[in-house]
């Protein structure tokens, strides 16, 4: 049976906009702060044409902190369902105290999708904004990429592609594909 390919793209930077408490990075709380960035859907749509499965994976430890409601959080991606080409939404809604297999960097939410969708994960791409979406893939032995933002310009290593934004993380892609 053939295995897929994929792109598992980090939601909070990649494709909506971070806020920013106490000059940290921070995911939306409320679906009233939550915005999706200017390009994202033609990016993926162009990931589609070329024949890739989009999957968001997603830590989520304001739930575990209390700071961010499952309800907010589904509102969110219903948002993201309905204006996005996204074949799967993989959250991890722990905090690093729980020790989960789905806690970035762990590969959790890679490994549990290459599985359910038979995924080739070394024909995919991870593409993120933090040290730990990069070692998430590494680890799975994606190709990575790294979205600069203000936030990460001391992160320096470990990424295979260093990006401004999606659309320019997706050229990348479909010069690697020969397409």
């Amino acid at each position: 049976m053939n295995r897929k390919k994929a792109v598992f793209i980090d939601r909070d930077g990649v494709i909506n906009e971070v806020i920013m408490r106490n000059d940290k990075p921070s995911s939306p709380w409320f679906f009233e702060e939550f915005k999706i960035i200017d390009g994202a859907a033609i990016a993926l749509e162009e990931l589609k044409k070329i024949g890739f499965l989009n999957i968001i994976f997603t830590s989520q430890p304001d739930v575990a902190r209390g700071n961010l409601s499952i309800i907010e959080l589904e509102k969110m991606h219903k948002e993201i369902k309905e204006k996005l080409l996204i074949d799967e939404i993989k959250v991890c809604p722990h905090d690093d105290g729980d020790n989960c297999n789905c806690r970035k960097p762990k590969p959790g939410m890679l490994l549990e999708a290459a599985i359910e969708k038979n995924i080739d994960l070394g024909k995919s791409y991870v593409i993120g904004d933090t040290w730990k979406d990069v070692e998430a893939g590494k680890t799975v032995g994606c190709k990575t990429f790294l979205i600069r933002r203000e936030y990460n310009k001391d992160y320096q290593r470990g990424y295979n592609f260093e990006v401004a934004n999606l659309k320019e993380a997706v050229e990348i892609i479909k010069k690697l594909e020969n397409l």
